[in-house]
């Protein structure tokens, strides 16, 4: 994926779009507004010690993180602009819901808007089941409830439906390593001063919110305290991040009954039938095995008592943004403000916008695209699709260091790239979600119930390659390996306050051809991406001296961003970063490629002072205008597989030649780098 500037699930936004038609563009040096890349420059810092700084500094000088945010840059000014837009909306259903979508928009927002209500049940929404844990007796009940509250908490273990990465025509049922209420492994183990702290804090947070369920200070304490030791066996046999990215160390395929016998406290037949899954999941995809053994061995070790509390812990967590103001808060004070440096919680329209994104965010893009993305714009990002697939044709075909065998295969799998641009052509039906006139947290349930039987209905069924995994107004994109797919949703196009005949092609190259298409397209070729055959099967198709010459000349890019300083003593993980680096310059190099091709280019006027080359750059670099709060950043570096912002642009900008020449760059500056040192790949 190519943003992430914002980590709210639908990062989504839309102002107006570019275009991207092709050495048709006029540009226009007087325009009504100031230049959207000579705005942001920061004239006092030499680019060719720090460009990031220099192209995006003058804006983050003026733009301090707002309080309820831990960053702020290009992806919340466009989110800005779609919550107005989805308000009126939304409040335009509720005033007037005139068919079935509407209404179950205006349901979804009044229920979530109603903080008087919400206020005075309290716990209540989540007594039930609180009442359903205390009533359980036996492992075996216990079990039988943890397979349905997973479904809505993730606790214990991940499981869920996709592609089998070995045959992608296939859906399968899924095992994937969870269970834990810090964001990763490593928070239950690393010793920095930043990561200590939360580990220390979080027994008496999960204290906090199990006095809330009922339980008493000592009670809530000492329950607490045991959590924290049953999820640090989880995840003592919890992967860490850069080997969650091996596809093939990570594909375990096996039948129901070897999960029994690997894990052979807990009965998956029956723990997959409880979660509603009754057919066609004779065989799964278990990713790490030896996960599902500690699973099954904490069952047996760890006292029933302890267990029961988990299952309460994870199911306030997880409704605790949709219960009462003083539970979502005292939620917020440890995930929001200890974790990622937010000083308040967002305002509840906006928090209800997002949840709303998450439940059923294409049927609000129904709407958006109608008014905010034509069908001509979404012909004119197709076509820069095809310029830039033009490119990287024209660098497989010129590479040295690979074989003719593999690059026969390289360009028959990137002409079967589909590419999604804008919206979907068939839109999910919503019909039988049960959003109605309820609390909002049994809305948001309904929500994750359609989800889940959604899923489970995909199982045996031909797989839908149509589908899409993100909404239209979404701010990001992504590439689906078992589809050979590009996603481009057109949320992803805008930048924000500007209209599209304000636009030229070298910030349209940089912006959306680069930092966004050009490296999507690349992750079919990066470290994972590039073990995927055409048919979006994991399957080799490289020989064994191209893949060593490849993994060569990764490892020269894990050394670099390895030696990067995040905060503190955090070093970016380069073996964890790696795909997403590789597609951060390989979007670099081919946007610049197609840029050379364009009127723009060849005629060389300068705009706002800036020449075509330096403004495609910079254009690049809008791509990631941002800034983050020390806290999220170090949260970031654990948990994350894209490198911060900063580094997305010096880091692959000083592996490109080109950069060095538009910019003078020399030995002893900032942003250079030996030329043996420099990344060679695509």
């Amino acid at each position: 994926m190519k943003k992430y500037l914002l980590t709210t699930m639908g990062i989504a936004g839309m102002a107006t779009f570019m275009a991207c038609n092709q050495g048709k563009r006029t540009p226009d040096a007087t325009q009504s507004t100031p230049d959207a890349l000579a705005a942001n420059v920061d004239s006092t810092v030499n680019p060719a010690q720090d460009f990031f700084d220099y192209a995006n500094g003058g804006w983050i000088k003026r733009n301090p993180i707002p309080p309820e945010y831990s960053s702020w840059g290009i992806g919340n000014l466009v989110q800005e602009e779609l919550y107005k837009r989805l308000r009126i909306i939304n409040e335009h259903a509720a005033e007037n819901p005139a068919d079935d979508i509407s209404r179950k928009i205006a349901a979804f927002w009044k229920s979530g808007m109603d903080s008087v209500g919400i206020n005075a049940a309290g716990i209540k929404p989540i007594e039930d089941q609180l009442k359903a844990i205390d009533a359980v007796t036996t492992p075996q009940q216990l079990l039988q409830l943890a397979a349905t509250q997973n479904i809505f908490t993730g606790a214990m273990c991940q499981t869920y439906i996709a592609q089998d990465a070995k045959n992608s025509d296939v859906m399968a049922l899924q095992f994937y390593q969870g269970g834990l209420g810090l964001p990763n492994r490593d928070y239950y183990f690393n010793t920095d001063d930043r990561t200590t702290k939360v580990r220390q804090a979080y027994p008496a947070h999960i204290a906090r919110m199990l006095q809330f369920t009922g339980l008493d200070s000592s009670a809530a304490n000492t329950a607490a305290n045991n959590i924290l030791q049953l999820e640090t066996i989880l995840a003592k046999s919890s992967r860490k991040l850069e080997a969650l990215r091996d596809p093939e160390a990570n594909y375990h395929k096996m039948p129901v009954t070897a999960l029994n016998k690997i894990a052979g406290n807990i009965d998956w037949i029956s723990f997959i039938k409880q979660q509603g899954v009754n057919s066609f999941a004779d065989t799964i995809i278990v990713g790490q095995p030896e996960f599902y053994t500690a699973l099954s061995n904490a069952v047996k070790s760890q006292p029933l008592e302890t267990w029961k509390n988990y299952l309460k812990w994870h199911l306030i967590s997880s409704a605790a943004p949709a219960l009462s103001d003083t539970i979502a808060l005292t939620d917020f004070a440890f995930y929001g403000t200890l974790l990622r440096g937010q000083e308040k919680q967002k305002p509840r329209w906006k928090r209800v916008l997002d949840t709303e994104e998450r439940a059923m965010g294409e049927a609000l893009g129904q709407l958006f695209v109608k008014e905010f993305f034509n069908a001509t714009a979404k012909k004119r990002y197709e076509a820069l699709v095809e310029d830039i697939r033009g490119a990287l044709k024209i660098r497989i075909q010129n590479l040295t260091w690979m074989s003719d065998s593999t690059k026969e295969k390289a360009l028959y799998k990137l002409s079967r790239i589909t590419k999604k641009v804008g919206y979907p052509d068939k839109w999910k039906d919503f019909s039988a979600m049960e959003i109605k006139e309820q609390s909002y947290l049994q809305n948001i349930t309904a929500a994750h119930k359609w989800w889940h039987q959604y899923e489970i209905n995909k199982l045996g069924k031909p797989v839908d390659r149509n589908e899409w995994d993100m909404t239209p107004q979404t701010y990001n994109a992504y590439y689906n390996p078992s589809n050979n797919e590009i996603v481009l949703p057109a949320g992803i196009f805008t930048v924000p306050g500007k209209r599209d005949e304000e636009l030229d092609d070298a910030l349209v190259y940089g912006y959306a051809g680069a930092s966004t298409i050009g490296h999507e397209i690349t992750h079919g070729f990066d470290d994972e991406g590039r073990q995927f055959d055409a048919a979006g099967n994991l399957k080799s198709w490289w020989t064994k001296d191209d893949a060593a010459k490849f993994n060569a000349r990764a490892a020269v890019m894990v050394k670099q961003f390895d030696d990067y300083v995040v905060v503190d003593s955090l070093h970016i993980n380069g073996k964890a970063t790696l795909g997403e680096n590789i597609a951060d310059l390989g979007g670099i190099l081919l946007g610049w490629d197609a840029f050379q091709q364009t009127d723009q280019f060849k005629k060389g006027e300068k705009i706002a002072g800036y020449t075509p080359s330096q403004r495609y750059f910079m254009g690049y670099t809008l791509g990631w205008l941002s800034h983050t709060k020390k806290e999220e950043l170090a949260r970031r570096v654990l948990i994350d597989v894209h490198s911060p912002a900063k580094f997305r642009v010096n880091g692959p900008f000083s592996d490109v030649d080109a950069f060095y020449e538009v910019y003078g760059v020399k030995q002893g500056d900032g942003m250079w780098r030996a030329d043996s040192t420099r990344v060679r790949i695509w």
